[in-house]
């Protein structure tokens, strides 16, 4: 009885533990939980894109769990990676409103020699829409909606391809992807995963994604509670494949969607690397 009752007395403070650890960054990024890095070989990587290096961050639902004491971190983040060029997945501002001239004159002190891109997500509606294209176009980002644009160097190029409201596959089903050559190294953006197996993305070679948040609450990243893809939990995060075996990185954002809480499921961003494969 005495066992039983030392063990009960334990269980609050091992709750509190367990908890802690679950929700703790371990970054030094205060508030931004991870930096994680991705390589990507192919051979369609042209040899002096060989090292190229590519920011990705979505789902900043700024003001949410992601406020403005994070900003100071989301930049030096960013530019700690020492990235060629910054990806934004969408999602940028909060439920409950924010403020998002804030976030993208924080977003404009990430310096990068070939700029910023960046697609919308769902909560670019209405009111929010106007607000962040706007901030987008007096900071210099270039939205990609539906649309290519080229990065070239001396030997080659690279193409970047932005994704128009992903959900709406009647009006955007078909990816612009289509008319590129295979031989063309594609980057998509689509704030949803779901779009890279609901539509045929042929030419694509690798896709960014975000939405998911990683679930917010996760079990070893194979179980959550909550439902951000059709596909269940099969694109919840991390490098994934669509059917054609085209491969598909989601990070789990930045900031929270319903719930302002994260068990298991760190805020991120993300660094990819890309190395070009040479055959022997």
């Amino acid at each position: 009885m005495r066992k039983l009752l030392k063990y009960l007395v334990l269980l609050p403070v091992l709750s509190a533990f367990l908890v802690s650890c679950a929700t703790a960054s371990f970054s030094k990024y205060k508030g931004i939980g991870r930096i994680k890095t991705y390589h990507i070989s192919d051979k369609d990587i042209p040899s002096c894109f060989d090292g190229f290096r590519i920011a990705f961050a979505t789902d900043f639902h700024y003001e949410s769990r992601f406020d403005r004491k994070r900003l100071p971190s989301l930049v030096k983040a960013l530019n700690s990676m020492n990235a060629d060029v910054l990806l934004l997945g969408g999602d940028y501002r909060g439920r409950n409103g924010g403020n998002v001239d804030e976030l993208f004159a924080a977003i404009s002190r990430v310096k990068t020699p070939c700029g910023t891109y960046a697609v919308m997500g769902n909560h670019e509606r209405g009111e929010n829409d106007s607000l962040v294209r706007k901030a987008m176009a007096e900071t210099g980002v270039m939205l990609l909606e539906h649309e290519i644009d080229t990065i070239t160097k001396e030997c080659g190029r690279i193409m970047l391809c932005g994704i128009r409201n992903p959900f709406d596959l009647k009006r955007n089903g078909i990816s612009p992807t289509l008319s590129l050559n295979p031989e063309d190294f594609v980057i998509m953006i689509t704030h949803t995963p779901d779009y890279v197996e609901d539509t045929d993305i042929s030419n694509t070679d690798i896709a960014l994604a975000g939405h998911t948040h990683g679930g917010q609450v996760s079990l070893f990243r194979k179980w959550t509670p909550a439902k951000f893809s059709k596909y269940g939990n099969r694109f919840l995060t991390g490098k994934k494949y669509n059917s054609s075996g085209i491969p598909v990185i989601i990070s789990n954002g930045l900031g929270t969607s319903r719930r302002d809480v994260r068990l298991f499921t760190p805020s991120e961003v993300v660094l990819v690397i890309l190395e070009t494969e040479y055959s022997e």
